[in-house]
């Protein structure tokens, strides 16, 4: 028995030695059986040698790279049957996915087809129908300033496409606006049951042949009297021609079309708008919509009205029309919305101001000459422009251009800048819009100068430390109509109060644009100078006790005197900026 292992443990050495020695090759299975038999003649007994075989020729195939049974390599063909497996899969992913995504994406496209604002692609077309503009507004049928309708005619289904209506689903601008050939808006367009009062409160066009007066000018400067050419005259002042191309804007007539009709009126609907969250968009039963200012502080909401104040004072048409109610739910004018001013968190006896809401706006960018490049606007400046746009046949004014525009001649240029007190150019249609929009920036200045409005210019000339670019964006709260190039000066509720506590750091940027400043409108320095003669604040005080009841003047407060002195000390300053300019451009 001895003998027998002693043998075993042999052959499993003998074995594991050849195993180590022709490792690279793999054994048949004639050798197998050859092994056997040898074994077989040497006396081993099969039960012994049959383990050892398997456990000798297991360290061949472990180390072998495939092994062979009946001619068929095992190992190589499974591999090669998982890796066709692994790609037949990525390619049932992919097809899987483009299928997924083409369901997707046909499930989109049924959705837009159905939707309403795609409803205009359908054969046949519904006569055209403008929506109302003061309807209730919803994300499909309404976006700021704008009205979207049908504009196809139907004709026994048989649709009629022309030129300028192949764009059907588009949002055009519309504008309350009299006949005009060159704007290119859909005009007179008004609310069902609008009274003839509200009509013309909406209306802000340049067509309506209103003149601004000028009295002959006979002074100890010059006894030129300006015409309807005049561009400048007085070394100062915008002429005749510039005046009269003005936009009619909103002056105190509308000013109280607008307090009778919040009197009269009933709000239905109140919906999220207007700036800042508090602040609601309402709508009145007739169509008409106005933005309401809520705030916690009254300082603000005084600010908004007694800088609406001031603009009527100067006569200044660029100012929404405006009004101050307080919210009362016994009031008729709120019991319709009882539930949406709860949902707005407003409490009750607070003061809000009731501002027009004003279709057909764009952003609007400051002037060439006030940024920092530039930054000056006098008669010289005005010259250069007229010259610049208008092709001039007069000899002596071709001169004048020559001498202008001579690199070698500048005394001679000096001399000629200094010899005319006025400019009578026939202006281009483009020149004429150039000037009207810096004569409504010259009020602008001031305007923001007297209230030291913070949240407009000056909030473009503060942050301009940190980004060099921002005055090439839009202004901050000033608007443009589309139709007639009106000015709008928004959210003024920083004026006279706010604005004024932060006067030491920040007057240095209201005195930047004021400084800079030499052309004016005539009827503006009228006023100021009446005001400043005046007391502004008297008339301040007597416009808000005429404007608002007992119930209003006892939940608001007036304009406290301190601020009324400091408004009079700033008309003050810009009276002496008129002056200093005067004394600048006038003739030696």
């Amino acid at each position: 028995m001895d003998n027998t292992t002693r043998s075993a443990d042999e052959q499993v050495n003998n074995n594991t030695e050849e195993c180590n020695k022709n490792e690279k090759r793999i054994p048949t299975l004639e050798d197998l059986n050859e092994n056997r038999n040898q074994r077989a003649k040497e006396g081993i007994k099969e039960i012994r040698q049959e383990p050892v075989s398997i456990i000798t020729n297991y360290c061949k195939m472990k180390k072998s790279n495939y092994f062979l049974y009946k001619n068929f390599h095992y190992k190589e063909e499974l591999s090669r049957r998982i890796a066709i497996k692994r790609e037949y899969g990525f390619y049932n992913y992919c097809f899987v996915s483009v299928c997924i995504s083409f369901i997707l994406g046909l499930s989109i496209g049924v959705v837009i087809m159905g939707s309403p604002q795609t409803n205009v692609m359908n054969p046949v077309y519904g006569a055209r129908k403008g929506i109302k503009l003061n309807s209730s507004r919803d994300v499909h049928s309404r976006s700021l300033n704008s009205m979207k309708y049908n504009n196809v005619p139907r004709t026994n289904n048989n649709v009629e496409i022309k030129r300028e209506d192949k764009d059907l689903n588009r949002f055009t601008s519309v504008s309350f606006t009299g006949d005009n050939e060159t704007q290119n808006y859909n005009k007179d367009v008004y609310p069902k049951g609008l009274t003839e009062d509200m009509k013309e409160i909406l209306k802000d066009n340049k067509n309506t042949h209103h003149k601004h007066s000028i009295a002959n000018v006979i002074t100890n400067k010059t006894d030129y009297i300006p015409n309807d050419q005049t561009v400048l005259y007085d070394n100062i002042y915008w002429g005749p021609e510039v005046e009269n191309s003005m936009p009619q804007g909103y002056g105190e007539n509308t000013a109280e079309i607008w307090e009778r009709y919040v009197e009269q009126s009933e709000v239905i609907k109140m919906e999220s708008g207007c700036g800042r969250m508090q602040n609601r968009l309402v709508t009145f039963k007739d169509g008409i919509q106005a933005c309401v200012r809520y705030r916690q502080n009254t300082d603000q909401i005084q600010g908004e009205i007694f800088s609406f104040y001031v603009g009527r004072l100067l006569n200044l048409t660029n100012l929404a029309p405006s009004v101050v109610k307080v919210v009362d739910l016994k009031d008729k004018l709120w019991q319709s919305v009882a539930g949406d001013i709860s949902s707005a968190q407003w409490n009750s006896n607070r003061a809000v101001v009731l501002t027009q809401y004003i279709p057909s706006l764009e952003s609007a960018t400051i002037p060439e000459v006030f940024k920092p490049s530039n930054r000056h606007l006098n008669k010289i400046d005005v010259l250069k422009m007229s010259l610049k746009e208008n092709d001039v046949r007069d000899t002596a004014k071709q001169i004048m251009i020559n001498k202008l525009k001579a690199k070698n001649v500048k005394r001679q240029q000096k001399d000629t800048d200094e010899t005319f007190d006025h400019i009578k150019i026939k202006l281009t249609k483009q020149t004429i819009q150039l000037f009207v929009e810096l004569a409504q920036w010259s009020d602008l200045i001031i305007f923001d100068y007297l209230t030291a409005n913070l949240d407009r210019i000056v909030n473009n000339l503060f942050n301009y430390q940190w980004n060099i670019n921002i005055m090439d964006g839009p202004a901050h709260n000033l608007a443009r109509k589309m139709d007639s190039g009106l000015l709008l000066f928004l959210d003024n509720e920083s004026g006279l109060l706010h604005g004024y506590r932060l006067l030491k750091k920040y007057n240095v940027y209201h005195s930047l644009m004021l400084d800079n400043l030499c052309v004016f409108r005539k009827r503006t320095v009228n006023a100021l100078k009446f005001l400043y003669e005046q007391s502004v604040g008297v008339k301040l005080s007597e416009m808000f006790h005429q404007k608002n009841n007992a119930v209003i003047r006892d939940i608001l407060p007036p304009l406290p005197e301190k601020n009324a002195k400091i408004l009079h000390e700033r008309i003050g300053k810009v009276l002496s900026q008129i002056e200093k300019c005067e004394q600048a451009f006038g003739n030696r």
